[in-house]
């Protein structure tokens, strides 16, 4: 009950669109790699440390986190993408593409070979990650 009080105003704002209970199940093919560990060092969803904690990925600047991050990933971020549902979605069906597409570099590269393909999937990992992540302060 408190988690849906406290993720109300972040799906009302738009910021998620997807169902948080089906992501954090679809999340678990994320575990692999990914882990969310909150800023006080608590573990959401334990998980590998080969891709960046994913714990606040919304407005995140591409490759900022503390993390060993690609060139291409990092370039992304450089030229202003911050994760938000759609950059999200588009990049987890295709990590390699998105970033080829992004950068307009057909040579990028993404570290990040998984592919989640159902965008519904992808959405609900979203608004799994954004209701575990801080609290997200309405826009405006």
């Amino acid at each position: 009950m408190g988690m849906a009080l406290f993720s109300a105003p972040v799906f009302a704002d738009g910021h998620a669109s997807g169902d948080a209970e089906a992501g954090e199940k679809v999340f678990n093919k994320c575990k692999a790699c990914h882990m969310i560990q909150d800023a006080d060092g608590n573990d959401i969803a334990k998980g590998g440390r080969t891709g960046p904690n994913l714990y606040g990925i919304y407005n995140r600047v591409a490759g900022s986190a503390d993390f060993k991050y690609g060139d291409s990933i990092v370039q992304a971020g450089e030229a202003g993408l911050a994760w938000d549902e759609e950059a999200f979605i588009s990049y987890v069906a295709d990590p390699k593409g998105f970033l080829a597409e992004y950068n307009d570099d057909a040579r990028a590269k993404s570290k990040m070979s998984f592919k989640l393909k159902k965008a519904d999937d992808a959405a609900d990992v979203w608004t799994y990650l954004v209701s575990v992540g801080p609290e997200v302060k309405p826009e405006g």
